[in-house]
């Protein structure tokens, strides 16, 4: 295996780069480049030279981590640099030069920690996630996963399976001698099974973590000339729309993502529900609009008609600033202009949001880890209505499959190439 290097700690110019070398020839580069190697984990200050003419690159900081104990599972050191552009791209020069060595790919320093059995798949996963996180929820949600939170789960479901499959093996191995089988055996591997299937589908059922970061779909919908488009801004707080009293103005879906109260939001704003479209053009937008209504997580009428069948709407009342604009006890009154009612109607919102985002308080899965619970759930389920004990085996070797799928242990070479690509170079 190759050893790679790259910096570690973000964007250049800065008071410190990071640079970290990891692999078989970690030590090696360190001995040619400071001289003797300093004892594990304690910090040294060292001269690095550049050996292929001994000049001088950088007085640094220098760690060594000796694998397996290390962050990738490997030997693994870490040069803490002036943080300049040009003491950065000198050492980087030096190690390219030197054999063996390579620039790090995306992810690649994480990989070689779930090849190495440092952390698991599900780890790295809430690693990649809490790398893209924009919002306080999904960095919560995201550092959970992270630190374990998955893994644990899965691993407490692993001993009650693998303790219910070593019954039914035992049953198994011995069916053939004269004893009676115990009696009970069969109902206790049958509730059990049917428990930890419950268990699963509580965590499974939760909404998954994409809800983080996809965000809340937020449909404003409406008549013609409702206010739609000067809501949509005011709530974006930037013109993202064209406001004009023509009607018609808007004829396709503009959408707004907005961060607020420490969840996301997709604002959608709609062509008016007109009865009779002016021109083909703007009949498509109404077909459009009807489509986003359906696709809703949250419909935000703008109508003076009740509001079309949708299991979470609220029905406003916009633009309550103009005259004679008369008060509507049943809507929500806000103003686009004045801001009126505009607290009101975020909170309502976030109130009908809050059972679509997984609980701040507990462990969540993404879809991926989801299914895969589901399936081991539905197997569990199989299990726990068999009468025979050979398939309720095999039922539960299908549950463990899914258990191992979860934390990487099996199936998942195809999804690690997409997965470590979102991540950065250097982690």
């Amino acid at each position: 295996m190759d050893t790679i290097y790259a910096v570690s700690s973000g964007a250049l110019p800065a008071a410190i780069a990071v640079l970290r070398v990891s692999g078989p020839r970690a030590f090696d580069m360190v001995r040619d480049f400071a001289g003797d190697l300093p004892a594990p984990r304690r910090a040294v200050v060292r001269a690095l030279a550049d050996p292929a003419d001994g000049g001088l690159l950088d007085r640094a900081i220098l760690l060594c981590f000796p694998g397996p104990r290390s962050a990738t599972g490997e030997d693994l050191a870490e040069f803490h640099l002036h943080g300049g552009r040009a003491v950065v791209r000198a050492v980087e020069a030096a190690l390219a030069r030197r054999p063996g060595l390579r620039p790090a790919e995306p992810g690649e320093f994480t990989r070689r920690a779930l090849l190495h059995g440092r952390i698991d798949l599900s780890e790295a996963e809430g690693l990649g996630d809490l790398l893209m996180a924009e919002t306080e929820a999904q960095r919560r949600s995201a550092i959970r996963s992270a630190e374990g939170a998955v893994r644990r789960a899965v691993e407490g479901w692993t001993d009650r399976l693998l303790m219910l499959a070593a019954r039914v093996e035992a049953e198994l191995d011995h069916s053939d001698e004269e004893d009676a089988a115990d009696a009970t055996l069969l109902p206790a591997i049958r509730s059990g099974a049917a428990a930890l299937a419950a268990d699963i589908a509580a965590v499974a059922d939760r909404p998954p973590v994409e809800r983080l970061r996809d965000g809340i779909r937020v449909v404003l919908a409406g008549p013609p000339n409702a206010g739609k488009s000067s809501l949509l801004n005011a709530m974006a707080g930037r013109d993202a729309a064209i406001v004009s009293p023509i009607s018609g103005t808007t004829r396709d879906r503009i959408e707004a993502p907005v961060v607020r109260g420490g969840i996301a939001w997709l604002l959608i704003d709609t062509a008016g529900l007109a009865a009779r479209p002016g021109d083909e053009i703007e009949a498509i937008g109404i077909a459009r609009a009807q489509a986003a209504q359906a696709e809703a997580d949250i419909l935000l009428w703008l109508g003076d008609d009740a509001p079309p069948a949708h299991d979470r709407s609220l029905w406003l009342n916009p633009r309550a600033d103009l005259p004679g604009r008369p008060v509507a006890t049943d809507r929500l009154s806000q103003s686009s202009l004045t801001g009126e009612g505009m607290d009101g109607l975020w909170d309502a919102m976030a109130a009908l949001a809050a059972d679509m985002l997984p609980p701040p308080d507990q462990m969540a899965l993404n879809a991926r880890q989801r299914a895969l619970a589901q399936n081991a759930a539905t197997a569990l389920r199989a299990a726990a209505a068999e009468g025979d004990l050979l398939l309720i085996a095999e039922q539960l070797r299908s549950a463990m499959r899914g258990f191992d799928a979860i934390t990487g242990r099996a199936g998942v070479e195809a999804m690690l190439d997409a997965l470590f690509a979102r991540f950065c170079i250097g982690k």
